[in-house]
């Protein structure tokens, strides 16, 4: 079984197929947090040869490759993942009920360490992807930077105390 030495960091990243809240869809039952991440070639051939579970877009356009990705799956049972969030104002790190944010936010830039789990079933085997932590960094509209160095203030449903 693979060890700790075996994690694969992946930096400036793009991620596709983001379900960090776990909803159920035409692909995943409920509660299955995951994303996937694009590769590239070598990359791919690479994780592919030490047998993970690399997996291709088919081509849009005539003449144009397949696109190879991993599914990362987000799980906080046993080990949680470490999720920050970076925007103009610092870092911030999610937990498991927020984590979420990032399935409608805007990403720069993705970095990420993924860590193997060998599988065996009916005769077959692969190296399954774990999300061990991420680094997003969000990209910001005119008016988030604007406003920026202002703290937020706890919302109170509406009412003041005056």
């Amino acid at each position: 079984m693979p060890g700790q030495d075996n994690n694969v960091t992946m930096e400036n990243v793009r991620i596709i197929f983001r379900n960090f809240a776990g909803k159920e869809g035409l692909y995943n039952r409920e509660g299955d947090r995951n994303f996937a991440v694009l590769l590239d070639d070598k990359t791919a051939e690479a994780m592919a040869a030490d047998n993970w579970n690399i997996k291709h877009l088919r081509a849009r356009e005539e003449g144009d490759k397949d696109q190879a990705y991993l599914q990362v799956s987000v799980n906080f049972k046993g080990r949680p993942p470490r999720i920050v969030m970076i925007t103009s104002r610092g870092r911030t790190t999610l937990k498991e009920d927020e984590c979420e944010l990032l399935d409608w936010a805007d990403i720069t830039t993705a970095d990420l360490i993924v860590r193997p789990y060998e599988w065996a079933v009916n005769g077959k085997t692969g190296i399954k992807a774990y999300l061990q932590s991420i680094f997003v960094t969000i990209q910001e509209d005119a008016l988030e930077l604007k406003y920026a160095d202002l703290d937020d203030i706890p919302s109170r449903g509406g009412r003041s105390d005056d």
